[in-house]
Order: C-alpha cells, then sequence, then structure tokens
C-alpha cells in the first residue's frame, strides 16, 4: 500500500497515467497546474486545470480535484476520492469520479459526458496500475 501510496504522490507518474497530459507541474505543497488535450465527441479542447489534493490520509486515500478552462470549448471541473486497502496480500485501489462541464462541452449531452468522464477516469487508473505494477518488477 506505502508503493501505491506514493504512486499517487508522484507528479511523474500522474503525468504518465492521465490521458492526454501534456505537462502536471507542482504549484505549492497539494496543488498542481495541469495541462492537457482532449476530444469529447466532436469538440477538442485543450485544457490547463488546477488541481488539489485533498483530505489526505496516507497512506489510506484522498480526493483529487481540479477545474479548468477549455478556451471556446468551455469548462470542466471534477473530482476523484481514492481509497486504498489491504486485500489478499494487494493493494485495492477503489474510486468514486463526479465531473461537471459547461460551455460548448455541455451542449453535447450528460449521457455523452459522463460516458467519456468514465473512460478517461477508467483508462487513468488502469495506466496507473500498470506503471506501478511495471516499478515493482
Amino acid at each position: 500500500r506505502d508503493t501505491v501510496w506514493a504512486a499517487l504522490n508522484d507528479t511523474t507518474i500522474l503525468q504518465q497515467a492521465m490521458p492526454g497530459c501534456e505537462s502536471f507541474d507542482a504549484t505549492g505543497e497539494n496543488t498542481f497546474e495541469a495541462r492537457l488535450v482532449t476530444k469529447i465527441g466532436p469538440v477538442k479542447a485543450k485544457f490547463k486545470f488546477d488541481v488539489e489534493l485533498s483530505d489526505q490520509d496516507p497512506p489510506n486515500g484522498y480526493t483529487i480535484s481540479g477545474a479548468g478552462q477549455g478556451g471556446a470549448a468551455g469548462f470542466a471541473k471534477g473530482s476523484a476520492s481514492v481509497s486504498l486497502t489491504e486485500q489478499d496480500g494487494a493493494t485495492l485501489l477503489a474510486y468514486n469520479v463526479q465531473a461537471n462541464v459547461g460551455g460548448k462541452l455541455a451542449q453535447l449531452g450528460a449521457r455523452l459526458i459522463d460516458g467519456v468522464a468514465k473512460k478517461m477516469a477508467d483508462e487513468f487508473f488502469e495506466n496507473f496500475k500498470e506503471i506501478v505494477a511495471a516499478g515493482e518488477d
């Protein structure tokens, strides 16, 4: 669990795991700036997010939240509560994601937005799992 916790706090790993992430830089003790490019339906946007880690309970979990602007595409904000538990000698990572969008993105419809948000979260945590597993070899 300590290995997974350390990875959840490693900006290089977070950047590598985040789909479309171009940069992920610390701006303070628990604050970061992330830049990413994503495509949601017909809308491709470049976002600049302010990211914050809160509710930290090492090595059991935290909340990661962010809000960003995507220019003409609109804005996006969301959060994920992440928890780590031991199960049969392995670490189980569970997460719950909530996302909201506005502007042109909001016109695409809630079903599409929710689907893309879930896909991006699933892709992030799958990438994260692979990166952490590769580091343990």
